[in-house]
């Protein structure tokens, strides 16, 4: 598949797959910080903006949003999700506004499509271009020396009769700019167990009994066992800018005042210098 083919093929599973996300708790961390770091503007803006959560919680806070991807279905839900806010299909690395905003933000990592170390020089630049004085760009990132390529985040979903299995985990090869972030969606009529992407045994399921009785007792005679136990799959491979926090400050410092915090969005506390994924708060100067 192709590096966006997950998300566009897919494009209806995008929120499924981010279920787990507390979307709210985010979007109110960023706006304290604005609070306590920004010129407290209200003019938004969401990078990678996706089908549009966070900026509906911006709205909630008060804030007037826009919000910029390269995905048109993405953005299609997104209006729909956010019908007051405006939504434009471009590329994050090289955007324009005509109008400058008081808050930027990145979420979920997406800092990292900018694929190459120039294109991120390019990103940045546009954000300060956008961004009135004293404006906040808060993005999250994960430091390629800190990497494990052996973890990834697992969760389980149910919807419209289907189970799913969603995974990611991040990869590096520990030299150059280049890293890289591995996709799995599997989609079963049964249950999967928390250990596996695989469903789960028809004898694990409570109150069915047998096989037979089970398909009898819903209505489905007619599917077969072959058929119940099928998964489908799809994995997709991101091509992503891999940097250090340092080199990152580095490429931040000639635009911003740029504070590091651990990430966590229900606390406000300084990065410890140990912690492998961080906060990114920088105030345009």
């Amino acid at each position: 598949m192709s590096s966006n083919a997950l998300y566009t093929d897919l494009s209806g599973y995008y929120d499924l797959m981010c279920s787990d996300i507390n979307y709210q708790q985010q979007s109110a961390s960023i706006h304290r910080l604005h609070q306590f770091l920004g010129n407290n503007g209200k003019q938004h803006l969401d990078l990678a903006c996706g089908t549009g959560p966070h900026v509906r919680h911006f709205i909630d806070l008060g804030y007037q949003c826009s919000g910029l991807d390269i995905n048109q279905p993405m953005l299609d839900m997104a209006m729909r999700r956010c019908p007051e806010a405006q939504f434009n299909l471009q590329d994050m690395t090289a955007f324009y506004l005509e109008e400058r905003v008081d808050l930027i933000t990145c979420f979920l990592y997406s800092i990292h499509y900018s694929a190459c170390i120039e294109r991120l020089k390019s990103c940045i630049a546009s954000v300060h271009s956008a961004l009135n004085d004293g404006g906040l760009f808060c993005f999250n990132t994960v430091d390629k020396h800190r990497i494990d390529n052996t973890a990834s985040v697992k969760h389980f979903a149910e919807f419209d009769g289907s189970h799913f299995a969603f995974e990611s985990g991040w990869h590096y090869s520990g030299q150059g700019e280049k890293q890289s972030l591995k996709l799995s969606i599997a989609k079963s009529r049964l249950p999967f167990t928390e250990v596996s992407a695989s469903p789960l045994p028809v004898s694990d399921m409570k109150g069915l009994g047998s096989l037979e009785a089970g398909l009898h007792a819903a209505g489905l005679q007619e599917v077969g066992l072959q058929e119940l136990h099928s998964i489908e799959q799809w994995q997709d491979q991101h091509a992503m800018v891999a940097t250090s926090f340092t080199e990152l400050q580095e490429l931040l410092a000639p635009y911003f005042e740029v504070h590091v915090f651990e990430h966590d969005y229900e606390r406000i506390v300084p990065w410890d210098l140990a912690s492998g994924n961080a906060l990114f708060v920088c105030v345009k100067i």
